[in-house]
């Protein structure tokens, strides 16, 4: 396929996926303006609030300022002035991440990575910036850098990833590094970012089930706020599609709370799993899945993330170890048909998996995956949260530095016993044939 053709299909998935997140906001955003407000609004408000929100959806800052009116109504003060709203509702990031990630795969796929990235890009850059620019006014008014940079980032990441999940291409990357790099420490690298990455999601997969069951367990409580606030049927789509747009950011909040360092809604208040200190929180029914206090025993939390980097080293050590007994047969092999193999030493090198490599291999493994697992928890944490109104609202979310640290310690923990534990079993069940080998022929 020619890159013209790949450049121009990235760019027209690109621009429909677009549009489909601008639909997702526009459509409960229109029946409130026909049901609730009786068309009374100007319709330019409803595709100007649309693509704020999707705007926002992509972590793009919005400054508001509300009329005297509104600003009493809402009881919050500081509310007449302008205030910031930080936080992005994850739900439409993902979405774009997700459709950027299959541009990336069929890019490949076809032979012309970067014309499809470059495409994707341009095309997700120009849109933020296009409705930056119509949605601009005195009322509401999104970050114009912000605008036309953050889809365009969100976009480039997920069709690397989509490029990534090439064997292929990764192994043109590889091959282009250059010589000097030790394919030892490549090998390291791999085993560490397997074990980080996995770990993180570990944790992320445990706290999506603790929102569920949270969610669940409170059904009756939300549907009783549902039903306090009657919203009607109008109101109770466009609060459903914002309950679910904010999943993503539950998800981080479940995951933060798992940690240890919890999360705040609103200024001097926490939700951990020590306790629960609560003031008035938004009007969203989801509120009532928030634990009122504590849970038993809460430090038994920070199990999960050992006992998943745990799993995740020993199993990558595992694979790695394999992986180096396959290696070795095919060097012996290799040896067997030409005097020369022992010689050269080609096959004398220890592979990284091997019980007979360096000690401290485990070691660096996973202090790294304990780095990498703080990387991506921490900078979600920071990113679910935000400011969510004026005054004490302007605090809300995990503090991402508290959560990169409890992830990076408790990660290295369970990875470095992990490593050293495989590596304990690989050289008790290479000792017997060691000792073997190294008996003399007596025949």
């Amino acid at each position: 396929m020619r890159r013209t053709t790949v450049a121009l299909l990235a760019a027209l998935e690109a621009l429909v996926s677009a549009l489909v997140g601008y639909g997702i906001a526009l459509v409960p955003l229109m029946l409130l303006w026909g049901m609730h407000f009786q068309l009374g609004l100007g319709l330019d408000v409803v595709f100007r609030a649309a693509a704020d929100v999707w705007l926002l959806g992509h972590g793009v800052d919005l400054t508001v300022q509300l009329d005297a009116v509104t600003a009493a109504r809402t009881g919050v003060p500081g509310a007449e002035a302008a205030f910031p709203i930080t936080i992005a509702l994850l739900g439409f990031a993902l979405l774009t991440l997700l459709v950027a990630r299959r541009i990336g795969r069929r890019a490949v796929a076809a032979g012309a990575p970067v014309a499809g990235l470059v495409a994707a890009v341009v095309v997700s850059g120009g849109v933020g910036l296009v409705a930056t620019l119509a949605a601009r006014h005195p009322a509401a008014h999104a970050s114009l850098w912000q605008g036309a940079l953050l889809p365009a980032a969100i976009t480039a990441a997920g069709v690397l990833i989509g490029l990534l999940s090439s064997e292929e291409l990764r192994d043109r990357l590889l091959d282009r590094l250059p010589a000097t790099v030790p394919d030892e420490w490549l090998e390291l690298a791999g085993r560490a970012w397997r074990v980080g990455v996995g770990s993180a999601f570990a944790v992320l997969a445990v706290a999506g089930l603790v929102v569920a069951w949270a969610i669940v367990s409170s059904y009756a409580t939300i549907t009783g706020l549902h039903q306090v606030l009657g919203a009607g049927f109008d109101g109770g789509v466009a609060i459903f599609v914002a309950e679910l747009a904010l999943l993503p950011n539950l998800v981080l909040w479940g995951a933060s709370w798992l940690l240890g360092p919890g999360f705040a809604i609103g200024t001097g208040t926490q939700v951990t799993p020590a306790g629960t200190l609560l003031g008035p929180v938004p009007g969203l029914p989801i509120a009532g899945a928030l634990p009122s206090d504590g849970a038993p025993m809460s430090a038994l939390w920070l199990l999960v993330p050992v006992l998943a980097a745990f799993v995740g080293a020993y199993l990558v050590a595992r694979i790695a170890r394999q992986g180096a007994d396959a290696s070795a047969s095919l060097g012996a092999g290799r040896d067997a048909s030409s005097d020369h193999g022992a010689e050269d030493g080609r096959y004398l090198e220890p592979d990284p998996g091997s019980a007979s490599a360096p000690w401290w291999h485990p070691l660096v493994v996973g202090l790294a995956a304990g780095v990498l697992a703080g990387l991506v928890l921490g900078l979600g944490a920071w990113w679910s949260g935000g400011a969510i109104g004026p005054g004490r609202l302007a605090d809300t979310g995990p503090n991402g530095w508290a959560v990169a640290g409890v992830a990076a310690l408790t990660v290295a923990v369970g990875a470095v016993v992990g490593g050293f534990t495989a590596r304990a079993r690989t050289a008790r069940r290479a000792s017997p044939t060691e000792s073997a080998a190294a008996e003399p022929d007596t025949l």
